[in-house]
């Protein structure tokens, strides 16, 4: 909340005092105490959460969803470790220009590393994870990007995806026919085959274009969320198209960390 209030402008606006006292808590959650929501998202992700340190007042975070409800929202999850912000359609701002702030004012020392959040995913859109929805919402986001002028793309552009999967991992290291049983739910959740799509809706829009990942120019990060109260076998996915300044492509495609790797594992020592 500390590092999101200060570049969403309009909630200092208008209750500067509430999230100061949110803010100063420190921000170890649990997903599964948040409230749902919808549309358009940015998740925040700790990938260890320190044992140490105060939660914040649920009632709190309660409060500040009732006063700023116009402009975020929290989802519920059924994984920890993991917060879902959502902004609604009509009042959405654009995520990605909010990570690209968030990575500036670090490197220009304005903003400190966070302790608490491990990465900012900006969710452009989500959709049912099946083949159709996704190659028409990577189609979408893919034009948009193109349609943009401050991108600037070689011929052939070269892209590459990332795939998170969270919760399919762990499957799979069970018995074999769950996790069979698992993939028969949603084909989709095979990691080729989901890349398949999303080359296919790449295509779609910049027919010449081709794999590089090493260095794309465009990115596509697809995500299964952990949603609470979807019916078993459904599955949605966050799906972002982004500049390669805002992933890394080792040990594989994804958001950059705020903090550096090296960092992040000596502070948990």
């Amino acid at each position: 909340m500390s590092i999101l209030g200060k570049y969403i402008g309009s909630m200092h606006e208008e209750k500067p005092e509430l999230l100061n006292s949110i803010a100063s808590k420190r921000q170890k959650l649990c997903a599964q105490e948040i409230e749902e929501g919808e549309e358009k998202t940015v998740p925040l992700e700790n990938d260890a959460l320190q044992e140490t340190g105060e939660n914040p007042n649920v009632e709190d975070l309660k409060l500040a969803n009732e006063e700023h409800n116009s402009l975020m929202s929290l989802v519920k999850l059924t994984k920890s470790g993991l917060l879902l912000f959502t902004f609604p359609v009509e009042n959405s701002p654009n995520t990605t220009d909010i990570v690209s702030r968030v990575f500036q004012s670090m490197e220009s020392g304005a903003l400190k590393a966070p302790i608490w959040c491990h990465r900012i995913f900006p969710v452009q859109a989500t959709c049912g994870l099946t083949e159709k929805d996704l190659r028409e919402t990577v189609s979408k986001l893919v034009q948009r990007f193109v349609n943009d002028k401050d991108n600037t793309l070689s011929k052939p552009v070269k892209f590459a995806a990332g795939y998170q999967r969270r919760g399919v991992e762990e499957t799979k290291g069970k018995i074999q026919k769950e996790a069979s049983e698992v993939l028969d739910q949603c084909p989709l959740l095979d990691r080729i085959k989901c890349f398949e799509t999303v080359a296919a809706g790449v295509k779609d829009i910049v027919p010449d274009s081709v794999v590089d990942l090493k260095s794309p120019e465009l990115c596509v990060l697809v995500e299964l969320l952990p949603l609470s109260r979807i019916p078993s076998g459904s599955f949605v996915a966050a799906v972002s198209v982004l500049p390669h300044r805002l992933v890394s492509t080792k040990p594989k495609l994804c958001i950059k960390p705020l903090v550096p790797e090296s960092k992040h594992k000596k502070g948990q020592n």
